[in-house]
């Protein structure tokens, strides 16, 4: 099994950077939007997005965490048995402006569970896409991220994990892992 490191340390906090200062461009003073981070991925890096913000603009934007177990369109098919995280929404999503955080996009169908999910907080105005790695090329759906941190073309064989430091790795990385 052969790995390769795609995004790592220096580079990987330059991206979050990046993804957060095109968020504070398009949203302005963030009056009317909250960030949401999927279970498990895009959890620790919505937090980094929103301490980055934090730090830049100095405005605290609301957010939450969204598990998409019950959802999932393959949750019934799997032979293991899915074990479901946290869902933590303390705000109402109804005509605000959604900014869904998750670490990796391949087929599309987590975003839709995603999507199906967040209806049970409230009718957003609208929802954007942020994904620090696009694995192209792969789409089973026609979603497509507004934000990207990097854009991977892999095959099938492939996968993508990251490594935080939040979940007790030495350094952060994200792998591109040949089966």
């Amino acid at each position: 099994m052969a790995k390769v490191s795609i995004l790592h340390g220096q580079l990987l906090d330059i991206t979050i950077s990046r993804l957060s200062q095109q968020l504070i461009e398009n949203h302005g003073d963030f009056s009317n939007t909250v960030i949401i981070g999927l279970q498990q991925g895009g959890i620790i890096l919505s937090e980094r997005i929103k301490q980055k913000i934090k730090t830049m603009e100095n405005i605290d934007v609301p957010c939450g965490q969204l598990d998409i177990t019950f959802h999932r369109d393959d949750f019934r098919r799997r032979e293991n048995i899915l074990t479901p995280s946290k869902t933590e929404i303390p705000f109402l999503i109804e005509n605000m402006k959604v900014i869904l955080v998750d670490d990796v996009i391949f087929t599309g169908r987590s975003i839709r569970s995603a999507l199906d999910a967040m209806m049970a907080f409230g009718r957003p105005s609208k929802v954007e896409l942020l994904c620090l790695i696009d694995r192209k090329y792969s789409r089973d759906l026609p979603i497509e991220p507004s934000y990207v941190g990097k854009v991977v073309n892999s095959i099938q064989s492939q996968y993508i994990t990251a490594e935080w430091k939040e979940d007790g790795h030495e350094d952060d990385n994200l792998w591109l892992i040949n089966q």
